[in-house]
């Protein structure tokens, strides 16, 4: 990993991209990074185009604004690819991930010419795989983990499996479904 990771999330308000980057956050945190991970917050609505950022680095983070120049762009609803210019200053030596049931072909007219890595994951597919409901956040936030490599892919389940537990404490039935989902997500971004 490079000293510093820049991602920017872009979703829908209520999608849980705002979650995705702060449990991103708190699993690198917890295993000795300086991470940043916020919200740019504006008028949100359930619905509306959000946009959420994470810095990890093994070194102490000086900066603090927002994120121009990310080196991975996740994308937790492909119908802001026609509203939104979510390639803005993204590094072509990184990449981006895309939720999405389209191919490969009809994305890439929609990304201002691109040229670096583009990941797609069907999340939809994930989560009714494995939780039976759609919370897309949790297989993108595993897909975004594995295409980065800011945290180990065996090190990341372990901490989410500690962080979820936590969360979900009274309903301890929710855990198996969110993490055989992190788990599916990891084979399935491609």
């Amino acid at each position: 990993m490079e000293a510093l990771t820049e991602i920017r999330w872009h979703g829908r308000g209520g999608q849980g991209a705002k979650t995705a980057a702060l449990l991103l956050a708190e699993a690198a945190f917890n295993i000795g990074k300086h991470v940043q991970g916020f919200p740019e917050y504006g008028p949100e609505r359930m619905g509306a185009p959000i946009t959420a950022y994470d810095r990890i680095s093994d070194d102490e983070i000086r900066v603090h604004s927002n994120i121009y120049e990310p080196d991975y762009v996740a994308v937790v609803d492909d119908t802001l690819l026609h509203t939104v210019d979510v390639t803005k200053g993204l590094k072509t030596s990184g990449g981006i991930l895309i939720n999405t049931q389209r191919e490969k072909q009809e994305i890439t007219p929609l990304l201002n010419g691109y040229q670096g890595k583009i990941y797609l994951l069907n999340a939809y597919h994930v989560c009714m795989e494995t939780m039976g409901q759609y919370f897309p956040n949790t297989p993108m936030l595993a897909a975004l983990v594995k295409i980065s490599g800011v945290i180990g892919t065996d090190v990341f389940l372990g901490e989410m499996e500690k962080s979820l537990a936590h969360k979900f404490a009274k309903k301890p039935e929710v855990l198996a479904g969110n993490m055989a989902a992190l788990k599916l997500a990891l084979t399935e971004v491609g």
